[in-house]
């Protein structure tokens, strides 16, 4: 495995035990992780971090899919048949996991990264296109520490019906954390966001295979029961 990751002290950060954490009916592929950022600025600071994100991930076994919001149009201005649209929503239900980062602006996060999620519908047909998958949040600010952002987010991730994990990470000044290639300079800030990727992975590898019974409903088993009741009267009438 190649090593990119120069901040990194490799003696305190494990691969994950695979045997500890997955389910018996795991097939053993990489976790799948899509990370979303929230920025179109040449020099964003939210895709440094993302990328810096996916490098982690990476080297901690994970296969990666970063979404660039370039060519994504705004919400409801094109069908959603739109190319980019499509690859968003596919990506999402190929992932297993999704990490997401969002500057701060105006107290909470962009509008370019809201767009992303509104494209993700919260049901198609019987199928919830992001239930039961693991998620990460982190925000950049150009300012003092805040936490608004991460707020919003895990707000977000339970509207999607997402396993949010408890650890976050907030990036204060995030013009001084990156040097002149768009690496993160080592520091606490750095520590933390490798620690947000080992939790991630952690908990992706415990959660799938059991998403399904996770985020099982009863309200919503029983719904399904009364709506399955006509179809099976009107079944048992076309056979008498």
């Amino acid at each position: 495995m190649s090593h990119d990751l120069p901040h990194l002290d490799l003696d305190h950060l494990p691969l994950p035990d695979t045997s500890q954490l997955h389910h018996a009916a795991d097939s053993g592929h990489a976790p799948r992780i899509l990370i979303l950022y929230g920025s179109l600025r040449p020099q964003s600071f939210s895709r440094k971090l993302a990328l810096e994100a996916e490098r982690v991930l990476n080297h901690l076994g994970a296969e990666t899919r970063v979404f660039d919001p370039h060519q994504l149009p705004m919400l409801d201005s094109v069908p959603a048949s739109h190319p980019e649209v499509q690859r968003l929503r596919e990506w999402s239900a190929w992932s297993e996991g999704q990490v997401w980062v969002s500057p701060e602006r105006h107290g909470t996060l962009t509008g370019i990264f809201k767009n992303q999620i509104d494209w993700l519908p919260l049901e198609d047909g019987s199928v919830r296109p992001t239930q039961g998958r693991t998620l990460a949040v982190m925000q950049v600010s150009g300012g003092s520490q805040s936490f608004n952002v991460v707020n919003a987010l895990r707000v977000l991730g339970r509207w999607m019906r997402m396993v949010t994990i408890p650890n976050q990470s907030s990036v204060a000044k995030a013009w001084q954390q990156f040097d002149q290639d768009g690496r993160m300079k080592p520091s606490a800030f750095y520590d933390r966001v490798v620690d947000v990727m080992e939790e991630l992975m952690k908990f992706t590898l415990m959660v799938r295979g059991r998403s399904d019974y996770l985020v099982s409903r009863y309200s919503e088993r029983k719904g399904d029961a009364i709506q399955q009741k006509p179809a099976k009267a009107v079944g048992a009438i076309e056979k008498a």
